[in-house]
């Protein structure tokens, strides 16, 4: 029975308030997800270009805490990319080399038939099939 100032015990000991993981507290993920989702659906209804920064401005607040892990996990995926980007880069200059050189063989073709005297027989008419 609490007969004591502000409700405690007539001890004066108070016991402390059970705390519960439910409500606004949670730092559940699915309850942090919605909200952020409602926001962004807020701001999507308001204006769209609101989108973009809201969506820097979570990286850059989530950045710290899950960078470290982040890192040392893409960092084969890295690897991997840069080495697919290098050899892309080989097989375009490769590309680009062949190209260049067929160019090259067309323009000296032209060249030679323009500097070659011409023949002095008439074109020949032929019937067409």
């Amino acid at each position: 029975m609490k007969n004591g100032l502000n409700g405690t015990a007539p001890g004066g000991t108070e016991s402390p308030p059970k705390q519960t993981d439910s409500g606004w507290a949670s730092n559940d993920l699915a309850t942090k997800a919605t909200a952020v989702g409602v926001i962004v659906v807020g701001a999507a209804l308001i204006e769209s270009a609101l989108i973009p920064g809201m969506i820097i401005g979570l990286a850059a607040a989530v950045a710290p805490k899950y960078a470290p892990r982040l890192g040392s996990s893409l960092q084969p995926m890295f690897r991997s990319a840069v080495r697919g980007a290098y050899k892309i880069g080989r097989k375009a200059r490769e590309a680009a080399a062949e190209a260049t050189e067929h160019v090259q063989d067309i323009v000296a073709e032209v060249h030679a038939e323009h500097a070659a005297p011409p023949d002095n027989k008439p074109p020949e008419n032929k019937p067409h099939a």
